[in-house]
């Protein structure tokens, strides 16, 4: 019997073998790209365009520095990345991993580990800055939630918990052509790794 195919062909030419994804692989470029195509809420959001995982990766690195402005350069890197494996798998919503079952999270803990590893950072970052990020991602989500994917405060307070009101408030969502949030990303990228 035949063996499926389980790599994708990326852009910059690399073969990203999706069970056994190794760091030479993975190529920032790479994630920008599909991370800026790849659209959040299931495109389900008001505005000219989609919002991406790009965008979202960006914001959560930025509220993450402003929940912990003395975080080591590293962890805001990890926060930048937090989604990287989107790029290759997709954004899918909490409903739709939980009706996958645990082989969606071994498959995004497998990849996640090698981009770490490729800008490095430790294949699994301490729980206690996972947390931190996972603060920061839930404060974007309730961000997301309420201006773009049609919630009310009430409901996006019960999903992702109310989050400090003058940090949302300090908070842009934007929604910006893909090839300009993939420069960003890609810049923001570049800015944290030469801090490192």
């Amino acid at each position: 019997m035949k063996k499926a195919r389980a790599w994708q062909r990326m852009l910059s030419g690399r073969r990203l073998d999706l069970l056994d994804p190794t760091p030479v692989d993975i190529e920032i470029e790479d994630i920008a790209h599909g991370l800026a195509f790849v659209a959040r809420w299931n495109g389900q959001t008001r505005g000219d365009f989609a919002y991406s995982v790009a965008e979202h990766s960006l914001l959560v690195e930025e509220i993450f520095g402003r929940l912990d402005p003395t975080a080591p350069v590293k962890w805001r890197l990890a926060a930048l990345l937090h989604d990287a494996p989107e790029y290759v798998i997709g954004d899918m919503i909490s409903p739709v991993k939980s009706a996958v079952g645990p082989d969606y999270g071994a498959l995004d803990d497998r990849l996640q580990a090698a981009i770490h590893l490729r800008f490095g950072l430790p294949a699994e970052v301490p729980k206690t800055v996972k947390a931190r990020i996972k603060k920061a991602d839930r404060i974007s989500a309730w961000l997301e939630a309420t201006q773009i994917a049609g919630f009310t405060a009430a409901e996006a307070d019960r999903f992702f918990g109310k989050p400090d009101p003058a940090l949302a408030q300090s908070c842009e969502i934007r929604l910006r052509p893909p090839v300009e949030v993939r420069a960003a990303y890609t810049a923001r990228h570049g800015a944290l790794m030469a801090a490192m």
